[in-house]
């Protein structure tokens, strides 16, 4: 029950945290279909992930380019 408490108390704090990880997750999902789609039977999930993750905390728009 603690655990339940803690997390309505963050949502109620940073109300818009839990979207904008959720956003990001969408956007992240959306990028890794266009790669797979794109490298067919050359992509690979690991490298993906690296790609993604290599330049730190980024705004999705710059994930993009």
């Amino acid at each position: 029950m603690a655990d339940v408490t803690a997390q309505i108390d963050r949502y109620i704090s940073w109300p818009a945290q839990a979207l904008s990880y959720k956003v990001g997750e969408i956007k992240i999902l959306q990028l890794r279909a266009m790669a797979e789609e794109k490298l067919a039977e050359k992509f690979n999930i690991r490298t993906f992930h690296d790609q993604i993750l290599k330049s730190g905390s980024l705004p999705m728009a710059l994930l993009e380019g």
